[in-house]
């Protein structure tokens, strides 16, 4: 819950709560007009944590500390995440051997700095008859990857959508990730 949403002392609606103090210590059950004096008796607020329970759990609390608390606990998980982006390498089943090599090495690169790649072949007019031909050339993809030495996981194989051929490739977990230096 966010501490947005969060009531404190008078604004607190329930008749009764169930309190417990700054120590940790469970109070119990009691009106709310009483925990408020309680916890303004010893300089603090009244904080309702858990507003779904019956009776509501209200803890006495410095609430700018609490608050404080819970954005630098936010901060951190938002440090500690990463982003994968999704980069889109696109080709046709005629692709020439030096081309494929180079987008090979396109997409090692992709998956050396931790993102995932869709290898799209599209296929035009007559080559729709040979989707087998795009099969062979994402085979090839992946052949290449292992001979570059890429460590990497199939998330979905060779699928047809439409008039394209794709298939999700992802860098492996514990692979190092390359930082861009700017």
């Amino acid at each position: 819950m966010a501490t947005k949403d969060l009531r404190i002392n008078r604004q607190i609606r329930a008749r009764e709560v169930f309190v417990i103090d700054a120590e940790g210590n469970q109070k119990g059950v009691m009106s709310t007009f009483d925990a408020v004096m309680l916890a303004e008796g010893v300089g603090l607020d009244l904080v309702e944590v858990s507003p779904n329970a019956n009776p509501p759990v209200c803890k006495i609390l410095d609430f700018g500390k609490y608050r404080y608390e819970q954005e630098k606990r936010l901060r951190d998980a938002k440090r500690n995440q990463t982003v994968v982006k999704m980069k889109e390498i696109r080709m046709q089943p005629k692709i020439e051997k030096h081309d494929l090599e180079t987008k090979s090495k396109f997409i090692a690169d992709f998956l050396g700095e931790g993102n995932k790649v869709k290898v799209s072949i599209r296929f035009r007019g007559r080559e729709l008859a040979h989707t087998e031909l795009g099969k062979v050339v994402l085979d090839k993809i992946l052949a290449k990857l292992t001979e570059l030495g890429v460590g990497y996981n199939l998330d979905r194989g060779a699928l047809m959508e439409g008039k394209m051929m794709s298939m999700i490739i992802s860098p492996l977990k514990n692979q190092p990730v390359a930082k861009k230096e700017n």
